[in-house]
């Protein structure tokens, strides 16, 4: 189906022809797009301790960031042109965000990051620069001149706090309006400066390097893995230099570590929790008070029950991932809870059985989910 999100092209077409290939602008993505909050909204999350914001400051040819939580106070002092707040996760505190993000499903939610919204008066910007993820330039209210560049010179300006090109050579460039949209992979240069009061939305996609998996595939292992035994060398020989490591040390501990194996489950769980582990400040309030689980049931049943905006969601198989921990289920109970994680809400009047509803009550007191009442 052709939409004008991605200017009259199906989905299947722009992931064959587009994603992490070329860069795809679209005018009039969404016709009567302006925004979701205004300048005053962001700079109030801007402003909350379980946000993540920054303040870009330009001034005389040098670059100042500041990193939130910021007080009211902080903006009055702005000069009104040259400098840029950008908040992150916006989907964790707007419903109207998360339902922004759902109309980019055609991209799988496990690479899914967040909805960055920047604000930024005349000439505000960050500088040039690549980034190296996917990302789906929205723009909001007023207008932002954008230009990109498929060079291969990553130098970077010394001693800058952000990594900004030394050297940026724009091949392209346009004026984004409200609704107007710029796609850009991995690794392109583009540089945007506002050309009044404007604000662009983010919709960016997750890219962890191999470093950061296999890292962080070892500290889960670490905490499912057991060997047996310990180091034992009842057969030691004296060495004529008790400073050395003996050849039979290495050997044995070469053999040891030969134990460590894992296979394509340990993956799936790996990459399941990983993919849904909850940002560091990222905090869920259980609910006060809790329902009991009839209750709950009644409730879901009357009123039906969505994700609550922080929870990530995914599932493999007959493993739902939720927040960082796997779920193990039956088969009639995974299909009912994919069509949670895909939807992330559930209708009023579902048939819900009794493994799934336990599972959902668990995830109410945790406070991963809610009810629609």
């Amino acid at each position: 189906m052709k939409t004008t999100l991605l200017g009259g092209r199906t989905p299947r077409n722009f992931l064959r022809d587009y994603w992490q290939k070329k860069p795809l602008l679209v005018r009039g993505a969404l016709p009567d797009f302006k925004g979701l909050l205004a300048r005053n909204d962001l700079i109030d999350l801007a402003c909350r301790d379980d946000s993540q914001s920054r303040l870009v400051i330009q001034q005389k040819g040098e670059w100042q960031v500041e990193h939130g939580p910021f007080v009211a106070r902080d903006f009055s002092r702005l000069s009104k042109k040259a400098w840029t707040l950008l908040v992150q996760d916006v989907n964790h505190f707007l419903p109207a965000a998360r339902d922004l993000l759902r109309r980019f499903n055609f991209i799988p939610y496990a690479r899914l990051d967040d909805l960055m919204v920047s604000y930024a008066p005349k000439s505000g910007g960050v500088g040039p620069h690549f980034d190296s993820y996917d990302v789906f330039l929205l723009q909001g209210m007023g207008r932002r001149h954008w230009q990109i560049s498929a060079q291969h010179d990553r130098s970077l300006v010394a001693d800058a706090p952000l990594r900004i090109l030394r050297d940026f050579r724009p091949e392209q460039e346009w004026v984004l309006e409200p609704g107007d949209m710029l796609y850009l992979p991995p690794g392109y240069a583009h540089n945007g400066a506002a050309e009044d009061d404007c604000m662009t939305y983010s919709i960016g996609f997750r890219a962890p390097s191999y470093q950061e998996l296999a890292t962080q595939f070892l500290v889960y292992l670490q905490d499912h893995i057991e060997i047996d035994g310990m180091y034992r060398d009842p057969d030691i020989v004296l060495q004529p230099h008790p400073a050395h490591i003996s050849l039979a040390m290495l050997r044995q501990t070469g053999s040891a570590l030969g134990k460590i194996k894992w296979n394509s489950a340990d993956i799936e769980y790996f990459i399941g929790t990983y993919l849904t582990e909850p940002k560091p400040h990222v905090f869920f309030a259980p609910p006060s008070p809790p329902l009991t689980q009839k209750r709950f049931a009644q409730q879901v049943k009357k009123n039906g029950l969505q994700l609550d905006l922080k929870s990530r969601m995914l599932c493999r198989g007959k493993s739902i991932f939720l927040n960082g921990d796997a779920y193990p289920v039956s088969s009639a109970a995974c299909r009912l809870l994919e069509k949670l994680a895909d939807q992330q809400e559930l209708a009023a009047g579902e048939v819900i059985a009794a493994e799934a509803m336990t599972l959902l009550h668990q995830w109410y007191l945790y406070g991963y989910i809610e009810t629609g009442g």
